[in-house]
């Protein structure tokens, strides 16, 4: 089992890691004034989320530094568009993956944690229930005061991406290369255990896929890591890093189902890149926030939390250096 979690955190740091110079190296080209005209209308597609964080009195005090600050950026996955287009619009419906990317002051590491979207948790004003709720009941800015609330920290960005970006986004490559935990059908597709490779709706359907799991959206948001681990490492090639008509290309797939804050610049992504060139993979960790397993609220399937374990990473997400933290088994 620790071989396993080992090799699972080895490929997620690498495609991690891979990433970041891709950011690197498209935020140096986007500084080039003909690219930035080719990236320009692929940019302008991003759709910006107008309100994002909930009013300063509701939220974690700025923490108080000499140096760098930590950084936490929320990441949430909707599982498909709103009828008028937005990705914003009813997302409380449509969002199943909520993420949290942290980077501690020293830069040395990247932690990144997954949360149940049936965990249950106090959203402030509303009383103990899903998680995810808070985005019904108040859309991104209760989500991000919710989320503060459990790791006690300030979220600083947030992204939201549309899975149907990613059908037309892997037929683009090819085809993404994953590694499937678990032997499964859904919706008519077969994806058997071992390495497989997916594309267009057969890719959609494999991150959207729970009924067939007796453990449902553990076994899902497992699998969605697969895919984005997959997805990653083909994206960010030598070949697709060193030709900037590909990787506009590349953008161009993706940025129609895309949302972001308003903080999430590019002068941010100029600025962080450097702060993060220097991580590999063994510096990158993933796992899921501690839970003991699922029970009923009433006619509610919940997963409920485990806050012995939550209190540990709070206080390791306080840590100025987290270069001695070792995760959880993700499962």
């Amino acid at each position: 089992m620790k071989a396993e979690t080992e090799e699972r955190t080895r490929h997620t740091g690498r495609w991690v890691a891979v990433g970041i110079v891709g950011v690197i190296v498209l935020a140096l080209l986007a500084a080039i004034g003909w690219y930035f005209l080719r990236v320009n209308p692929s940019l302008q597609q991003v759709e910006t989320i107008e309100t994002a964080f909930p009013e300063e009195s509701l939220r974690p005090t700025e923490a108080a530094t000499d140096g760098a600050a930590p950084i936490n950026v929320l990441l949430l996955g909707s599982d498909s568009r709103a009828a008028d287009g937005s990705l914003l619009t009813g997302l409380g419906d449509r969002a199943d993956t909520i993420l949290v990317a942290h980077i501690p002051p020293d830069r040395e590491t990247m932690q990144l944690m997954s949360i149940m979207r049936d965990s249950w948790v106090e959203i402030p004003g509303h009383g103990m229930s899903k998680i995810n709720a808070a985005l019904s009941l108040g859309g991104v800015p209760l989500m991000v005061q919710t989320v503060e609330g459990v790791i006690d920290q300030r979220i600083d960005h947030i992204a939201i991406i549309d899975f149907d970006g990613f059908e037309g986004l892997t037929e683009a490559l090819g085809g993404v290369t994953l590694q499937n935990d678990i032997a499964f059908g859904y919706q008519g597709y077969d994806y058997p255990q071992g390495e497989i490779t997916i594309q267009g709706e057969e890719a959609l359907m494999y991150v959207r896929a729970r009924s067939p799991f007796p453990d449902s959206d553990y076994q899902r948001t497992y699998n969605q890591r697969a895919f984005l681990r997959g997805l990653m490492e083909q994206l960010m090639t030598r070949e697709n890093l060193t030709n900037p008509d590909r990787m506009a290309d590349i953008l161009a797939q993706v940025s129609p189902y895309m949302a972001t804050s308003d903080t999430f610049s590019l002068p941010t992504v100029i600025d962080l890149g450097p702060q993060l060139a220097s991580l590999d993979s063994s510096d990158v960790r993933t796992f899921t926030m501690p839970t003991l397993g699922v029970g009923m609220e009433g006619s509610q399937s919940v997963v409920y939390v485990n806050w012995d374990g939550v209190e540990e990473i709070r206080a390791a997400f306080d840590e100025e250096s987290m270069t001695t933290f070792e995760p959880a088994p993700e499962r």
